[in-house]
């Protein structure tokens, strides 16, 4: 499903730590390493409550490590599934977790009695009886509501209601859920068929990051124990009332104002609330698209059959800087984010570009990426294209060379299955890595290579080897021109330099 085999985590630590992962078999106990100081068992539970019941746990806080049993090594699997593809947080810190060679707990009760009441108390959660555990240990009265609120921080890309119906999903059925902007922070009220459920979710998802280092959970229970609900559209939902109106003049487009970026990577869906299923997995175990994670999610509870759901592998790129832009400078931006088959600038709207990826899943995380990006001084719009492929021009008949077929290029980033690459997929931003940099080319000739359009580099540093750098532009645009422009640079001896963006800040 995510183009790597269940025990490889390849994502989760380095390639001589997979060499040994890679001889554990699946077990349903699961070892969970660099967890922070100070963390609570109730937050390790966490970690495994969405994908089945929770039977065993033994903390190591002396070495930040702990181990996790499941009530099914099928749980387990998809446990481990889903966190290869998505980095497991705990506080905002990556932890590793991995098969144990181990096949169940075997904990001294008088030693484990915390971990064991707080098991207790979950466990009585999740079965919906009360706990007999020490109260002082874990808070568990019964839940005030079934409707909870969700405040989400540090909000980098859009979170739509689909979104948060599908992660929340996992724990329930989802009733309701009205979406608005208060304090200009995006909010959420969300109602569950069972208060029960709405406690679980609580639990589990409270502080975690819906996309990688961003979009954070932050839920409380709601006064409320009944939402009303007056409209389908995008900012509300009756799952139970598809009869219900849009609302006047609510289009979807509009309502992307609400999110505070203007995406045209969301999927509309239909007013009688129907919600679209073209969220969509990324291939591959590395990071996961904005629109992939919640599919992620999805999957992980058993609904795999999204992928694709036939969303077209070709976008339509507009208000392109149509002096500066080519077929070829199309190819390297958005081959950082799939495989580029085929680009065509429209003869009659030379603004205007199709590009074609290998699938739809490499267009959606594309458009998620680019869309709205600025690139040689306009705003660049990405949406998907209704066309199904890009058809080549009969023989000599591009005479301006619009169209070029890019589907043999040894570019491609992500041939290969569980590739690297797939690992070090990130939004545009100011620093760029470098790497395949050749012996002898040092700092100064790389500052003034990437400085020859005009452009500002900030700030340089290089990696121990000398082989890779990082290099700060003074703007997320000129990093997305140096990378256009120098992606593949011949800086001779056969080493072309290669070039993406990074998480990372110098």
């Amino acid at each position: 499903m995510y183009g790597s085999s269940p025990n490889s985590m390849t994502a989760n630590g380095s390639d001589s730590k997979k060499q040994r992962l890679d001889e554990s078999p699946p077990s349903r106990v699961l070892h969970i390493r660099k967890l922070p100081n100070e963390v609570s068992e109730t937050e390790v539970i966490a970690l495994g409550l969405p994908f089945g019941k929770v039977t065993n746990i033994l903390m190591l806080k002396g070495k930040n490590q702990a181990f996790l049993e499941l009530g099914t090594e099928e749980a387990a699997i998809t446990m481990v599934n889903y966190y290869t593809a998505v980095t497991p947080q705990v506080r905002n810190t990556p932890v590793f977790i991995q098969y144990s060679n181990h096949k169940e707990l075997k904990t001294d009760s008088a030693l484990n009695q915390r971990a064991q009441a707080v098991l207790q108390a979950v466990s009585a959660v999740q079965d919906g009886s009360s706990p007999s555990s020490d109260p002082g240990v874990l808070d568990l009265a019964p839940p005030p509501s079934p409707v909870l609120r969700i405040i989400i921080d540090n909000m980098f890309y859009p979170v739509t209601l689909d979104v948060l119906q599908q992660i929340f999903s996992k724990f329930g059925t989802v009733m309701k859920i009205i979406t608005f902007t208060k304090n200009n922070q995006f909010q959420a009220l969300l109602q569950f068929s069972d208060p029960v459920n709405a406690q679980q979710a609580k639990l589990s998802l409270d502080g975690q990051n819906i996309y990688n280092s961003c979009c954070t959970l932050r839920i409380d229970f709601s006064k409320l124990v009944n939402l009303n609900v007056k409209y389908n559209n995008d900012k509300s939902r009756d799952y139970t009332r598809p009869d219900l109106p849009t609302g006047d003049g609510d289009s979807t487009n509009k309502d992307h104002s609400l999110l505070g970026t203007p995406s045209g990577a969301l999927a509309s869906y239909s007013s009688g609330g129907g919600y679209s299923s073209s969220l969509s997995l990324s291939q591959g175990g590395g990071a996961i698209s904005p629109l992939s994670a919640a599919a992620a999610a999805a999957a992980a509870a058993g609904r795999v059959a999204l992928s694709g759901s036939g969303v077209s592998g070709v976008l339509l790129a507009s208000n392109l800087n149509e002096e500066m832009v080519t077929p070829q400078s199309l190819f390297t931006l958005f081959g950082v984010y799939g495989d580029v088959q085929r680009v065509k600038i429209l003869y009659n709207k030379k603004d205007s570009a199709l590009i074609q990826l290998s699938d739809g899943n490499q267009a959606q995380l594309s458009m998620s990426h680019l869309n709205g990006q600025k690139v040689f001084g306009k705003v660049m719009r990405v949406t998907l294209s209704k066309h199904q492929t890009v058809a080549l021009p009969r023989e000599g008949l591009d005479d301006q060379l619009l169209t070029k077929d890019f589907s043999g290029s040894p570019l491609h980033r992500f041939k290969k299955p569980g590739s690297k690459n797939f690992q070090n997929i990130f939004p545009p931003s100011a620093t760029l890595h470098l790497s395949n940099i050749r012996d002898g080319v040092g700092e100064e000739d790389l500052r003034v290579l990437f400085s020859n359009n005009g452009a500002t580099v900030k700030a340089f540093k290089f990696f121990q080897d000398r082989k890779m750098a990082l290099i700060q532009m003074s703007s997320v645009e000129e990093a997305i021109q140096g990378l256009m422009e120098l992606h593949n640079y011949d800086m001779g001896g056969n080493h072309h330099l290669k070039v993406s963006f990074s998480k990372s800040t110098i």
